[in-house]
């Protein structure tokens, strides 16, 4: 594959931890941030939506509004891709529990609200959205397969993607196998150009045998570590808090997507 380069407008960022990426460049200068709402905002979806809504898609949205908003672009114009490992991992525990102990009980919203891309479908009808948008799903892949996808679209279409990356903590037996503890999402927004809004170019190139980086690195007890969203993206991040790095993502189980920043021309 040939190396595919865009530029950078817009980022978002939610955890418990932290509210948006201005408090994770606070964290890494050392200084205090305070404590970010028990669950996102999402101050996009009108509020008898909010009330509704599971908390997949509050992230999703979330997240993805932060990135929207740095970048300057509307968010109607803009083609989306949403990428999550394990979808809503608690609306799936309800539905399996539900569907194996009283089916004929089962709720209609839940049902609606369980599919993968549902954050998808929230955020386009918010927003007026009707440009393109797709969800992806490639487990411990999610997030280069996600930055692969939108930064393909980005070059063949030639206009601005925003780029999705999300997953909830699991429950139930759900949780033993997904292994997420916590919540994490980060949004990106990305332009075949340069503009007055880009912070940092992208070069992203295809490199063979991916296997590292789908295996769980050694606990050191932080806290992105209990997410597969977190624990992948926490070094692309963290470089672009601080403004320059390279890292390897997994793309697929033998695709890794080798990301390099820099500060554009």
């Amino acid at each position: 594959m040939s190396m595919l380069t865009v530029y950078l407008d817009g980022i978002g960022l939610w955890s418990p931890a932290l509210a948006d990426f201005a408090a994770l460049k606070a964290q890494l200068h050392g200084q205090d941030t305070p404590a970010p709402a028990v669950r996102p905002p999402a101050g996009l979806l009108p509020a008898n939506e909010r009330r509704r809504a599971p908390e997949s898609v509050l992230l999703a949205v979330e997240v993805a509004g932060q990135a929207v908003q740095m970048s300057g672009y509307a968010a109607a114009d803009l083609p989306c891709v949403f990428s999550s490992a394990y979808g809503d991992q608690l609306i799936s525990d309800y539905m399996c529990a539900t569907l194996a102990q009283a089916p004929t009980e089962l709720s209609p919203t839940r049902f609606h609200n369980s599919v993968h891309n549902a954050p998808a479908g929230y955020w386009t009808i918010a927003t007026g959205c009707h440009a393109a948008s797709s969800a992806i799903s490639a487990g411990r892949a999610s997030v280069g397969a996600g930055l692969l996808e939108a930064a393909s679209l980005c070059i063949a279409e030639q206009r601005p993607v925003l780029l999705v990356c999300s997953d909830i903590a699991g429950a139930g037996p759900l949780l033993d196998m997904s292994a997420t503890r916590v919540s994490f999402g980060c949004a990106l927004v990305m332009a075949p150009q340069a503009s007055a809004h880009s912070m940092y170019r992208l070069s992203l190139s295809l490199h063979p045998h991916a296997g590292d980086q789908l295996r769980p690195a050694p606990p050191t007890g932080a806290w992105y570590e209990d997410n597969p969203i977190s624990a992948s993206a926490w070094p692309l991040v963290q470089n672009l808090a601080r403004g320059a790095g390279e890292n390897i993502l997994a793309a697929a189980e033998t695709l890794a997507l080798r990301v390099v920043m820099e500060t554009p021309a």
